[in-house]
């Protein structure tokens, strides 16, 4: 979502008529956009920050933004601890960096600092211009914000409540992409699965789907995040029956302790989660799933931490994100009890990695010898001799070709599984 973002900030520069530069020293305007979910991301703030102090008071004139949830929950604090910083804007408020950009007394080196940092109401119905990513898939936002209140989490407090994104300027954005050539969405919301809140027509996610699956030209439909709670068998029946839609699914465990979900305020059993993993995999068997995991959360215990480590066993994911809990002021979790050192925390998240290692490349290897679709992405970042796509099912593949066949979709046989991607050959 954030990556999304930036490319919400990199249009509103471009329209007004800044270019793209390869280093900061060279910038006339710097926006360093955050996230809030780890430690180590406001960590690289104040570094990059840092950075930027030098470059300042070498060229008075730069001005410097900080953009993004850490903006949010910080606020004016950023100024006092960097008092070059010119302009402070929420992720609601990306649209206020358009006044920021026109009003030309800030860019003057007296210029006034300001912030932008309110509710926003009306942010969810705003187009703004991008500048995307690449020229084959395109990620599309259909919600804003969250009202689960997990008690890790700070996305409540710094994207608000969850507001859906009318149906038309959802319909209208995919139906730009495919007349650009865009061949694949992902369809983005802190919970997909809450779509429909706040919309003046009966429109829920499943429904959603069923439109976008009818607009021409784009064959592949992605969706993150769902959750667990709210994943429905109306759902599981409407991937299992849209082609379109890729037989993937990103569906966030965080800890296979019942007691460890509960202070995390998950609301759902590891029995309830299972149940819809079992049935996700009944009607589509096929289907790879994939998770996040959290080690390390304040009260885990050795007998919780090995409930986690059955689960991987168990459910046998495709791939997971793992992390060690992170403290994030403002959520519950910082004031619940048996808050757990590092140590422990970097041992069980290596156990967890360590063990889905092992469950992924014996995945893979069972792709060995299979031929697979793959929609060409470009040129491998590994390996700038072949080229690089991924399956329905979210497997990265390799394979040698050339640049020009980039938004193609091809049929590769996999000759051989590596840890994180499979490499093949074309076939006809």
């Amino acid at each position: 979502m954030n990556v999304h973002d930036s490319e919400k900030i990199s249009g509103i520069l471009s329209e007004a008529g800044y270019q793209p530069v390869d280093e900061s020293k060279k910038a006339d305007v710097v926006v360093l956009n955050t996230c809030n979910i780890r430690q180590k991301a406001a960590q690289k703030l104040y570094s990059d920050l840092g950075r930027l102090k030098i470059i300042k008071k070498q060229r008075p004139g730069l001005r410097i933004a900080v953009a993004g949830c850490i903006a949010q929950q910080e606020g004016r604090s950023i100024f006092k601890r960097f008092p070059y910083v010119d302009f402070i804007f929420g992720p609601n408020n990306i649209d206020s960096l358009e006044n920021w950009i026109k009003n030309g007394s800030q860019f003057t080196v007296h210029g006034s600092r300001l912030t932008a940092l309110n509710d926003n109401p009306d942010y969810h119905t705003k187009v703004l211009p991008l500048n995307r990513i690449g020229r084959v898939k395109a990620w599309v936002s259909i919600m804003y914000g969250c009202d689960n209140f997990c008690a890790y989490c700070v996305v409540p407090y710094t994207r608000g409540r969850e507001k859906s994104r009318p149906v038309k300027d959802i319909l209208a954005e995919v139906q730009d992409l495919a007349e650009k050539g865009y061949k694949e969405i992902t369809l983005l919301g802190q919970n997909v699965n809450s779509y429909g809140k706040n919309l003046k027509e009966e429109m829920n996610f499943p429904d959603l789907l069923k439109v976008l699956h009818e607009i021409e030209g784009i064959d592949r439909i992605r969706f993150v995040t769902s959750h667990p709670k709210d994943f429905s068998e109306d759902l599981v029946r409407t991937v299992k029956d849209l082609p379109k839609v890729c037989k993937h699914i990103h569906l966030p465990l965080q800890a296979g302790s019942d007691r460890v979900l509960s202070l995390m305020n998950r609301r759902y059993t590891y029995i309830e989660y299972k149940e819809k993993i079992d049935k996700l995999r009944l009607e589509i068997p096929k289907i790879s799933v994939t998770t996040d995991i959290i080690t390390g959360f304040p009260g885990e215990t050795e007998d919780d931490f090995e409930h986690t480590l059955n689960a991987l066993r168990e459910i046998e994911y495709d791939g997971i994100f793992a992390f060690n809990y992170s403290k994030r002021p403002g959520t519950r979790a910082l004031e619940l009890p048996g808050h757990l050192d590092e140590e422990v925390k970097s041992r069980r998240l290596s156990k967890v990695l360590e063990l889905q290692e092992l469950i992924t490349y014996r995945k893979n290897r069972e792709l060995e010898g299979i031929i697979l679709e793959v929609l060409i992405e470009g040129v491998s970042q590994t390996d700038p001799e072949k080229l690089t796509g991924r399956t329905k099912t979210n497997k990265i593949v390799n394979f040698n070709g050339e640049k020009k066949e980039t938004g193609l979709t091809v049929n590769i046989k996999i000759l051989e599984a590596k840890q994180h991607s499979l490499f093949g050959e074309r076939v006809n």
